[in-house]
C-alpha cells in the first residue's frame, strides 16, 4: 500500500503544478494523470480491480437513486461524481440555448434603461445582477456576457469599465456561494454530501447575502470617484440601442426565459420532489436542445467539453488519494494541528480553502477536501454540515483575490483587454483582497456564532 500511496501523491502534486503552470491545457492534465492513476496506484500498487470500479463509478449511473430519491438522499460513493458532470453539462446547454436567443444582453440592456444609464446606480445594480444570475448560471458566462455590455455601455455613456467589471466578478463569485448550482465546487459539495439548494440557500446563502452588503458598500465607497468622474459628459440616451434589439429569436427568447424558470424551479423543490440534480440537468438540456431542434449542432459546439473532461479526469486522481487512505492521514494531521478545537478546526478550513484558491484552482481543492471533512466529522465527531459551509465559502470566496483565483476572474479582466482597459495584478488586488478578507471574517463571524 505504501508504493500506491506515494503514487498517488506524486500524480496529484504533478496534476497540480502543470495545472498552476498551464503549460499544457488542463483537461489534458487530468485525464493524463487519471490514466496514470488507473494503471500506477490502482494496477501496480495495489493491484485492485474493485478500486478501478469504484473509482470509475459508472454503475451508479444505472441505479434509480441517482435519478430519484424518494427518501433521504444518499452520499455519493468516492470516484467520478458523474452526477456533478451530467448537471453541470445540462446547464451548459441551456445558457448556450439562452445565450443564442440574446438573453443575457436583454437583461442588461433592460437593467440599464430602469436606472436612466446614470453611471453609480448602474454600477450598484449590475453589482446585484451579477450576484443574482450566478446563483443559478455558471459566473463564467455570468461575467462573460456582463463585461462585454458594462464594455458597450462605458463607450457609449463615457466612463472607465474596470471599476464596474472589477466588482461584477467579485460579486458573480459572491453569488455563486449562494446556492447548490451557483459554482462549481458548490455542485460538488452538495452531489458528495447529498445536500439540497435549500440547504444551501439558508447556511450560505445567508452569508453570502450578509457579505454582497458589506461588498456593495465597500465597492461604492473604493470606485465612487472614478465613475463619477469619468461620466460628467452628457450623454443623448436616446441614441443607445434598445434591449429589445439584443433579442435575435423572438420566439426563442420566450421558450429559453421558461426552460430557465423550470430549471429554478426544480433546483429549489429537488428536495421535495426527490429528483436529483441529475435528473434536472438532464432534463434541461433535452428541453433545450428538443425546443430548439433546428440550432443543436450551434449549440452543441459551443458547449464546454474541455471543463466536463477536466471534471472526469480530477475526480479519477481524488479518488486515488481516497482509495489509498491519504485523505484519512490529512485529516488527522488537520485534527493535530488544530488540537481537536473546534473553532481553530473551522479557521483552517475557512482560511486555508479560502488562501489555497486564490492561487489555485478551486474545483481541485473542494473535491480533494470533502474526503478529508468526511473524516473529520467521523473522527472529531464534529458536525458535517458546519464543515462543510466552511469549505463551501472558503473554496469560493478565496478564489475572488487574484486574478487567476476563479475562472470568471480571468474571463472579466480579459474582456476588458481586449477592449483596451488591461488590468494588472497590482490593480486587481489592491480591491479584490480587502473586499475577500471583508467576507471571509464576516463567514467566520457567522459561522461560530451560529453553528458552534
Amino acid at each position: 500500500m505504501l508504493l500506491a500511496q506515494v503514487l498517488a501523491v506524486l500524480i496529484f502534486i504533478v496534476m497540480f503544478v502543470m495545472i498552476i503552470t498551464e503549460k499544457i491545457e488542463r483537461q489534458y492534465v487530468t485525464l493524463g494523470c487519471a490514466l496514470l492513476t488507473l494503471i500506477l496506484v490502482f494496477g501496480v500498487g495495489m493491484h485492485s480491480l474493485t478500486a478501478v470500479k469504484d473509482t470509475l463509478n459508472v454503475h451508479s449511473i444505472f441505479t434509480v437513486d441517482f435519478w430519484y430519491q424518494a427518501g433521504e438522499a444518499s452520499e455519493e460513493s468516492s470516484g467520478i461524481n458523474w452526477a456533478t458532470i451530467i448537471f453541470i453539462a445540462g446547464m451548459m446547454v441551456m445558457v448556450e440555448g439562452m445565450a443564442r436567443v440574446g438573453f443575457f444582453r436583454w437583461l442588461c440592456m433592460r437593467l440599464a434603461k430602469m436606472v436612466n444609464y446614470k453611471t453609480i446606480p448602474l454600477f450598484i445594480t449590475f453589482m446585484v445582477m451579477s450576484a443574482i444570475l450566478a446563483m443559478f448560471i455558471d459566473s463564467i458566462t455570468v461575467i462573460l456576457f456582463l463585461a462585454a455590455v458594462t464594455v458597450e455601455l462605458a463607450s457609449l455613456l463615457k466612463f472607465n469599465p474596470v471599476p464596474m467589471i472589477l466588482a461584477e466578478i467579485f460579486c458573480a463569485n459572491l453569488g455563486g456561494s449562494a446556492t447548490m448550482c451557483g459554482d462549481p465546487p458548490n455542485i460538488i459539495i452538495g452531489t458528495s454530501l447529498g445536500y439540497s439548494f435549500a440547504d444551501f440557500v439558508t447556511n450560505t446563502g445567508v452569508m453570502a447575502g450578509i457579505s454582497l452588503i458589506a461588498v456593495v458598500i465597500f465597492f461604492y465607497f473604493s470606485f465612487r470617484k472614478e465613475l463619477t468622474e469619468g461620466s460628467k459628459e452628457k450623454v443623448d440616451t436616446s441614441t443607445l440601442p434598445t434591449p429589445e434589439s439584443a433579442i435575435t429569436d423572438k420566439v426563442g427568447f420566450v421558450i429559453s426565459t421558461i426552460i430557465f424558470l423550470v430549471a429554478v424551479v426544480l433546483l429549489v423543490t429537488h428536495a421535495m420532489t426527490g429528483l436529483t440534480v441529475a435528473f434536472i440537468g438532464l432534463f434541461i438540456a433535452l428541453a433545450t436542445l428538443i425546443t430548439s431542434w433546428k440550432y443543436i449542432p450551434e449549440i452543441m459546439k459551443k458547449v464546454d467539453y474541455k471543463t466536463i473532461l477536466f471534471f472526469i479526469g480530477l475526480f479519477v486522481v481524488v479518488g486515488g488519494l481516497e482509495q489509498t487512505g491519504i485523505l484519512e492521514i490529512v485529516a488527522e494531521f488537520i485534527s493535530k494541528v488544530s488540537g481537536g478545537n473546534l473553532y481553530m478546526m473551522i479557521g483552517i478550513i475557512i482560511w486555508v480553502s479560502a488562501i489555497a484558491s486564490a492561487f489555485i484552482d478551486n474545483i481541485p481543492f473542494a473535491a480533494t477536501m470533502i474526503p478529508v471533512i468526511k473524516t473529520l466529522a467521523v473522527t472529531q465527531g464534529v458536525s458535517l454540515e458546519t464543515l462543510a459551509w466552511a469549505l463551501s465559502m472558503g473554496t469560493d470566496i478565496g478564489g475572488s483575490a487574484t486574478p487567476i483565483g476563479a475562472s470568471a476572474n480571468v474571463v472579466g479582466t480579459s474582456v476588458a483587454a481586449k477592449a483596451g482597459h488591461p488590468v494588472g495584478w497590482g490593480e486587481y488586488c489592491k480591491k479584490a483582497v480587502p473586499a475577500t478578507i471583508i467576507v471571509l471574517v464576516i463567514c467566520t463571524v457567522y459561522i461560530f456564532l451560529r453553528y458552534l
